[in-house]
C-alpha cells in the first residue's frame, strides 16, 4: 500500500520536473519564425515606433536563427536603453516568435534651458532629450534650468539623490495648470529668472505674470483669475506689461 501511494506522489513530482525541461528543449531547439511588437500608447505619442523596435531587433539577424543561439538579454538591454522608453520586455514562445513589449513614457513639459538643450520630462520626473520632429502639445518652459548628469543619465528630478532643482517647482505647476481647463487653454509658456522664480507667459494678452514661487499658487491663480474677470475686460488686455502675484493678498501691475 505504501509503495503504491509513494508511486503517486512520485508521478506529478516528475511531471512537474520532466515536462518543463522538455518543454525548454522543444523551444530552444525552434527557428525564430518572427517578431511580434506591442508598443503602448503608440497612437498618443510618436517618440518610437514599430518599426524602429523591429529595425533593432533584426539587427542581430534573428529570423531563422535558433531561438536557444539568440540573445534575448541582450535584445532586451538594446531596447531598454531607449531613454523614451518607460519600459521594455522581450521573451520568445514556443511557436518561435520572439514577442516585445515596449511602454513608450508619458511627457507632461518640454524644457529648453536657456544654455542650450531640447528635453522633455515624463511623468516619473525623468528627463530624457528630444531626438526628433514629432512635438506633443504641452507646455513649455524655458530660462535658468540646469539639467545635470544625472538627469541625463535618467535619474527622476524627485529622486532624493538629486538636490533641489527648480523643475520639481515647475512640475507641479504643470501639473496643477493641466488638471484646470480654464489655466491649460490660458497659459502658454512658463520662464524661470535668475532667482528661480517664476514667470507664465499667456496665451491672451501681451503681459507677463509674475508668480514668483509655487507657494500659495491656488490663492494667487484664484486671484489672477478674477482680475482677468472683472479687471482687464474694463481697462483692456494690452493695459499692463507685468502683473506681479508674488505679494501676499496683491495683484501689482506695471502700466505699458
Amino acid at each position: 500500500m505504501r509503495k503504491v501511494l509513494r508511486i503517486l506522489v512520485l508521478i506529478p513530482v516528475l511531471y512537474l520536473l520532466i515536462i518543463p525541461a522538455l518543454f525548454t528543449s522543444a523551444t530552444k531547439a525552434e527557428l525564430c519564425g518572427g517578431i511580434s511588437i506591442d508598443l503602448k500608447d503608440s497612437s498618443d505619442y510618436h517618440f518610437v515606433t514599430k518599426k524602429h523596435l523591429q529595425n533593432l531587433v533584426n539587427n542581430s539577424r534573428v529570423l531563422g536563427k535558433p531561438l536557444k543561439e539568440i540573445s534575448v538579454p541582450e535584445i532586451e538591454g538594446k531596447i531598454k536603453s531607449i531613454k523614451e522608453l518607460r519600459d521594455a520586455e522581450v521573451y520568445t514562445a514556443i511557436d518561435g516568435t520572439i514577442h516585445v513589449y515596449a511602454e513608450q513614457r508619458t511627457p507632461v513639459m518640454r524644457v529648453m534651458p536657456s544654455e542650450g538643450g531640447d528635453y522633455f520630462v515624463d511623468e516619473d520626473g525623468v528627463v530624457f532629450r528630444k531626438r526628433n520632429l514629432y512635438n506633443p502639445r504641452l507646455h513649455i518652459v524655458g530660462g535658468n534650468i540646469t539639467i545635470s548628469q544625472a538627469m541625463n543619465n535618467g535619474v527622476s528630478i524627485f529622486d532624493t539623490t538629486i538636490k533641489y532643482t527648480v523643475l520639481r517647482d515647475v512640475y507641479s505647476l504643470v501639473k496643477y495648470i493641466n488638471k484646470d481647463d480654464f489655466w491649460s487653454a490660458q497659459i502658454d509658456q512658463i520662464y524661470v529668472d535668475g532667482n528661480d522664480e517664476i514667470d507664465l507667459l499667456p496665451r491672451a494678452g501681451s503681459h507677463i505674470i509674475h508668480l514668483g514661487t509655487v507657494e500659495n499658487l491656488d490663492v494667487k491663480l484664484k486671484n489672477l483669475e478674477q482680475f482677468y474677470d472683472k479687471v482687464l475686460p474694463e481697462v483692456g488686455w494690452n493695459k499692463y506689461s507685468y502683473i506681479n502675484l508674488e505679494y501676499k493678498g496683491q495683484i501689482v501691475c506695471r502700466r505699458r
